[in-house]
């Protein structure tokens, strides 16, 4: 009787290995998914623990197939698989801009070392007379941050120093603390970097600090992945700028009267017109315009796969005006105006106080900070 009661119970479902040729995943993989809870049997035999499956799950494993095949790793895919249509689809499209944000800073990177290691060497006397005829080249710089006409509080932080630029975009309950400690952990983070490789590999540790700042500084609250800020930096070398940049703070180039955005919004939007299913005048005003995908929080590492910050190296030139700012301007002014402004302003000081005033005319509805910097011959 009792194996007559088994037998029913599995009615209507199909073998272990039935269910691997339809799904297309091994049995040795569903075993594996069972062991991890991402996708159970309908019916497990206390007997001889034989597994059975239903016919309704086979659109389940089918996207864990898929996606395992896209490399999304097993912990983001059991994620994925609990939530609803829409939600599992939002998701997904997080992942897949994490993995090409990384993808492309590891492509500069290839690009960068293939270069370098593909130059001729140059000797330093040939170094002096380049250095000589190029003359020498510095920064001048502003900085300005204001709360705007919405907001109790400031939680954007800014720094602007012969070495260091900065915006940091602080959010949640202990923002402000977060955009503060980012910052302050990238002074003098670089100060010893000397060759091209050196300052990559100095700005990799730099963010690593930051990032560890941030989580010291708010990690003891509760829900502390729900406090973090954006950062977005620039290092000068004296003949480089190094970039280090995570969020949907920007940084743009004003050269030759053309505003260039340098940096790649991390968020869902920016992944959305990524991959054309939102165009650049939908995202202005996208219900979800300001969910981040990636973001210094207080978020212990081991907790989830972070997007690292990107990293970069941009060479200068005389006359290159750099602005750096929270989304409280970008935002609201369009790039139009960025670039009047911009090439209008006859100094940094001058640039700044006119880039908070137009985010003012704009209704000013989040803080407003930005940095810019010229470079100029000495």
């Amino acid at each position: 009787m009792e194996r007559e009661a088994r037998t029913n119970d599995a009615a209507g479902l199909v073998t272990i290995g039935e269910f691997a040729r339809s799904s297309r995943l091994s049995a040795k993989a569903l075993r594996r998914y069972d062991e991890l809870g991402l996708l159970r049997p309908a019916l497990v035999d206390p007997a001889n623990g034989y597994r059975y499956y239903d016919g309704s799950q086979l659109r389940t494993a089918r996207l864990v197939a898929w996606l395992r095949r896209v490399g999304m790793p097993l912990a983001g895919i059991k994620e994925v698989v609990a939530l609803d249509e829409g939600a599992a689809a939002a998701a997904i499209r997080a992942y897949w801009a994490r993995v090409e944000a990384e993808t492309a800073a590891r492509r500069d990177l290839v690009t960068f070392l293939v270069d370098q290691l593909s130059a001729e060497e140059v000797t330093m006397t040939q170094e002096y007379t380049a250095q000589e005829a190029l003359g020498t080249l510095g920064i001048r710089y502003a900085a300005l941050s204001d709360r705007g006409a919405v907001r109790g509080t400031n939680q954007d932080a800014a720094f602007a120093g012969a070495r260091l630029l900065a915006v940091a975009d602080g959010f949640g309950e202990r923002g402000a603390g977060a955009s503060t400690a980012a910052i302050d952990a990238l002074k003098g983070a670089t100060r010893d970097a000397g060759s091209a490789g050196e300052l990559l590999n100095a700005l990799g540790d730099a963010a690593d600090l930051a990032a560890q700042a941030v989580r010291d500084a708010v990690g003891a609250g509760g829900a502390p992945e729900e406090s973090g800020t954006t950062l977005t930096a620039m290092v000068w070398t004296g003949s480089q700028l190094g970039l280090v940049h995570i969020g949907d703070s920007r940084a743009y180039l004003l050269r030759g009267g053309e505003l260039f955005r340098i940096t790649h919004d991390h968020s869902l939007v920016q992944s959305m017109i990524d991959d054309g299913s939102l165009t650049e005048e939908e995202a202005a005003s996208h219900p979800q315009r300001a969910l981040l995908l990636g973001a210094l929080t207080g978020a212990a590492a081991q907790d989830h796969a972070p997007v690292r910050p990107d990293v970069h190296l941009r060479e200068v030139r005389s006359g290159d005006r750099y602005l750096l700012c929270s989304d409280g301007l970008s935002a609201v002014v369009d790039g139009a105006e960025l670039a009047g402004a911009l090439g209008a302003a006859d100094g940094p000081d001058t640039a700044v106080r006119e880039l908070v005033a137009l985010a003012g005319v704009a209704g000013a509805p989040d803080n407003v900070t930005c940095v810019v910097a010229d470079v100029v011959e000495l």
